[in-house]
């Protein structure tokens, strides 16, 4: 483990320096020491079919009942803080490093003291590793001083990423044990999370009184469901790709002569491309949900692209700048096909060198169709969660190297008579994970960081902090928490009546809505996008000034306040109870009978598994 791992350094850019020197804003129920908590009704989760799984393998913490965090009531008594007993709190960055990560671990700190001035904050060194071995930094004041609203996950480091063998549960319940924590917050994703909800679930039936409790940070952006709107990282993530993007356009324009072909970060969803699109106006984008819900294949994905290519050439346009996420690849139902029998080699420990004669006739021969390369990259070692290397399988030199291939066969054959067609490679992963986070980034994970206390204070166990009402000031955001299980459901074969749940409960990635609003508004302009070069330069992260508050334009066109329609049900239902009391005339009773008959009917083939409204990774 890096020795420097939560050393004070000195900021070296007066930018870096500056940065210091913000304060994240609060919403209004989180700005002093006490919040009101407010219990609703028990939860569900948003697969029926999946809900008698996930209770039976979350026996303790299934169904809980969501909760809200309020301003407190007027008069409350802040002199309370005094009379608390300490709390003693760790915390693990779990996570690839997203902008932000940082604030959550100053939120919670600062929140701790208000709370009580002799609590205790503890940082996992090396991430997960950290957390095994028991290798602690006490988090203060003086030790935050150089992290505060500054990029990467180097406070404390990160490492494999996963509390999921019975080994690392244990040991994780050891160390929670030996320092006698109140609480353990979970920094991170999708598999985090999941990792969070079984973690909590293995203490509460060992009788540990450590509540553990998450925090959507990632990058990808694909921990969206009903109670998360977006996750800290992703928004700043997005900028500054999209301001590379956009230099790249302008290059692309200038030349006159070349196709870029960009890569960037998303695995089994597409949003960070789709939302760098939005931001940036790239002529192509293509979505690994679009491949997934067309089948298309391999060449038909080829052909399409090429058809761009030759619609722009008739316009006397040799440039472009096309935008894949990096999961494209397992999105097509051939390459996704190929890399399961891989998988399946690698899990029997079959030698690299020998996989490529263990796979079966089709899979062999598309594998020898692959350049050298990209064989070579499928073959590599898989990720800690037993998925492809995705991040390093060049997915962009593949189609650029099929595309040019494809043309070069089109004007053989006299369908295109244009220029030849050039291209140039870059994948974009890296280079904004340890960017500086922008203004709601910072906001979002302060805010976050509070609320994660809060939570412990309460008493729960098994619950992600939450956010909502954010595409609106701070002033009006929502703050609550939600059961981790309610965002769970259980992948399974085929659609309707019979499907068969397969695999455990987990919190998967969700993808583009294909009906949501944002995608309407992309798919509108696409044919502009294609032709008119229609580029747009949104330049570096404003922190300050015009811009400094701008959201994800993805986050911002969609209706997504869920808690907010929650509060407006119970209003409702509060006035059907109000209305229809004992003493109402018959006619009022009958009424409102035939019209709950006509919900309940309407809800009960909603809910029905064949229309719910699942991601399309759930069905194989």
């Amino acid at each position: 483990m890096n020795a420097d791992y939560g050393a004070p350094t000195e900021l070296a850019g007066p930018l870096q320096q500056r940065r210091a020197l913000y304060q994240p804003r609060l919403p209004p129920c989180l700005q002093g020491a006490t919040v009101r908590v407010e219990y609703g009704d028990a939860t569900t989760t948003i697969d029926p079919i999946g809900a008698d799984a996930v209770a039976q393998a979350f026996p303790r913490t299934y169904g809980q009942r969501l909760v809200t965090f309020l301003a407190p009531d007027a008069g409350a008594d802040e002199a309370v803080v005094d009379e608390r007993p300490p709390i003693r709190v760790g915390v693990v960055f779990s996570g690839r490093q997203s902008p932000g990560g940082h604030n959550v671990v100053w939120g919670l700190h600062d929140a701790l003291r208000a709370h009580n001035p002799n609590n205790v904050l503890y940082g996992f060194i090396g991430g997960t590793e950290g957390l095994f071995s028991n290798k602690t930094l006490e988090i203060t004041n003086d030790v935050l001083a150089s992290y505060k609203n500054q990029g990467g996950f180097d406070l404390l480091g990160r490492s494999i990423d996963q509390i999921r063998t019975s080994k690392q549960v244990s040991a994780a319940m050891a160390t929670c044990g030996n320092l006698n924590l109140d609480g353990l917050v979970i920094v991170g994703g999708v598999t985090s999370n999941s990792d969070a909800a079984q973690l909590a679930e293995t203490l509460v039936q060992n009788n540990c009184k450590t509540k553990v409790v998450g925090v959507p940070v990632s990058l990808n952006g694909d921990l969206k469901n009903q109670f998360v709107e977006t996750t800290v990282g992703f928004d700043t993530v997005c900028k500054v790709n999209s301001q590379l993007i956009s230099n790249v356009c302008l290059d692309a324009i200038s030349a006159g002569k070349y196709y870029y072909f960009v890569r960037l970060m998303g695995r089994k969803a597409s949003h960070v491309a789709f939302e760098c699109a939005l931001q940036s106006h790239p002529n192509m984008l293509i979505m690994g949900e679009e491949v997934a819900l067309s089948k298309l294949t391999l060449m038909e994905c080829i052909n399409k692209i090429c058809d761009g290519v030759q619609a722009r050439a008739e316009l006397g346009k040799y440039h472009g700048v096309l935008l894949i996420p990096e999961g494209l690849i397992e999105s097509i139902p051939e390459m996704y096909a190929l890399i399961q029998e891989i998988s399946i080699l690698h899990n029997t420990n079959v030698p690299v060198v020998e996989m490529s004669s263990k796979l079966s006739p089709w899979a062999a021969a598309l594998f020898q169709f692959l350049p050298p390369f990209i064989r070579r990259e499928l073959l590599l070692h898989q990720e800690s969660d037993n998925s492809a290397q995705l991040s390093q399988i060049d997915t962009e030199q593949l189609l650029a190297h099929l595309v040019e291939a494809e043309m070069i066969k089109r004007t053989k054959d006299g369908r295109y008579t244009g220029k030849k067609f050039s291209s140039v490679c870059h994948f974009f992963g890296y280079q904004a994970r340890g960017s500086l986070p922008s203004n709601f980034d910072c906001d979002y994970a302060y805010a976050l960081g509070h609320i994660s206390l809060h939570m412990i204070a309460a008493g729960l166990t098994g619950y992600m902090a939450t956010v909502a009402n954010l595409k609106d000031p701070v002033h009006k955001w929502r703050c609550a928490a939600a059961p981790l299980t309610a965002m769970m459901s259980v992948k399974r074969h085929l659609r309707g009546p019979g499907a068969i749940p397969t695999g455990k409960p987990a919190i998967h990635p969700s993808p583009i809505d294909l009906k949501g609003k944002a995608y309407e508004l992309l798919r509108g302009k696409a044919s502009s996008f294609l032709l008119d070069d229609f580029y747009r330069t949104p330049g570096g992260i404003q922190f300050e000034g015009p811009g400094s508050d701008a959201k994800p334009i993805t986050l911002t066109i969609e209706d997504q306040d869920y808690m907010g329609d929650i509060e407006m049900l119970k209003l409702y239902l509060d006035k059907v109870r109000t209305i229809v009391k004992p003493g109402c005339s018959r006619d009022t009773l009958k009424a409102a009978i035939s019209s709950m008959i006509s919900v309940t009917d309407v809800l009960t083939v909603m809910s029905h598994p064949l229309n719910a409204e699942l991601p399309l990774y759930h069905f194989n």
